[in-house]
């Protein structure tokens, strides 16, 4: 059996199985590192949790993911409180006694759909969450792309018409970056009311679709993916895919000639296929790689 933490900036999803057919989870409000972890390690420790080989790790961020770095498995610069410059990965580790993997969180969604969902059979795929925060994993030739960290897709600069929407933005490093401006709390924000509770004909759904579409060409036309999945809690508004495929068509204007993103964009621009489990199924394809590296 394999371990898997979902380690979001909201909740905590654990999981012990080894795919989505006997996948048993859990989840814990994410507080505090004093208060949540302990919830987590009981999770482990107990019941079915006593017979993991191995834990896998998908973690909000900014993360150091580089191996032999002092910070290594470490949450650094987020914004959410408690949590900046936290060992995540070493605290399960030291407390289960088993091989622990870490990655992004948006790179375990990815994992998980290339897997067992919408991105299986592709070299080349992205993930979008749109929840507490905008995050995103890029598969390249098969392979998660890393880089110098990690890719920040929620932190692209994008066009941002004051006239329009002189909402300033709520990231505390960037103000009006693609999250600033479309995360589930901007929407609030924005909006004074969380997006579940707005009707499909309140005004916040085009200009949503419009910067979503806004940060989906720019990262089309830089990784070229074979697919983009959109999930996190705002994408629940099934009703947001029409207006981003067609916000992303008008947006691209025919400069990328191939039938995926003419006349097949609904099977371009998607909902993941394992829906909310991406992210904690993705974190089991994480732990049987930390097994796998032990054994070798």
């Amino acid at each position: 059996m394999f371990g898997a933490i979902e380690a979001g900036g909201t909740k905590f999803v654990c999981g012990v199985g080894t795919g989505p057919n006997d996948l048993i989870t859990a989840v814990f409000p994410t507080t505090t590192p004093e208060d949540t972890i302990p919830k987590v390690v009981e999770f482990f420790s107990g019941g079915h949790g006593s017979r993991v080989r191995s834990v896998g790790i998908g973690s909000f961020g900014p993360v150091d993911l580089h191996i032999g770095s002092p910070m290594y498995g470490f949450i650094t610069s987020t914004p959410k409180p408690g949590w900046a410059n936290f060992g995540l990965r070493s605290s399960i580790e030291q407390a289960l006694g088993v091989p622990v993997a870490f990655d992004t969180d948006g790179n375990a969604a990815l994992l998980g759909e290339a897997r067992w969902g919408a991105a299986r059979g592709l070299t080349d795929a992205l993930y979008l969450t749109v929840g507490t925060g905008i995050g995103g994993g890029s598969l390249a030739d098969g392979h998660v792309l890393h880089g110098l960290v990690h890719p920040e897709m929620g932190h692209l600069r994008i066009p941002h018409d004051l006239g329009r929407d002189p909402f300033p933005g709520i990231c505390p490093y960037h103000g009006d970056c693609l999250e600033g401006l479309a995360c589930g709390p901007a929407i609030e924000a924005r909006w004074h009311c969380a997006g579940r509770d707005l009707p499909d004909s309140h005004p916040a759904w085009p200009l949503e679709a419009h910067y979503l579409a806004l940060g989906l060409v720019n990262l089309t036309l830089t990784v070229s993916p074979q697919r983009i999945i959109l999930g996190g809690g705002v994408m629940h508004a099934s009703h947001l895919f029409p207006f981003i495929r067609r916000e992303f068509a008008d947006l691209l204007k025919g400069y990328i000639r191939h039938n995926r993103v003419t006349v097949e964009l609904d099977s371009f621009i998607v909902p993941p296929e394992l829906g909310s489990r991406s992210g904690v199924l993705g974190a089991i394809v994480l732990a049987e790689r930390a097994l796998e590296s032990r054994a070798a």
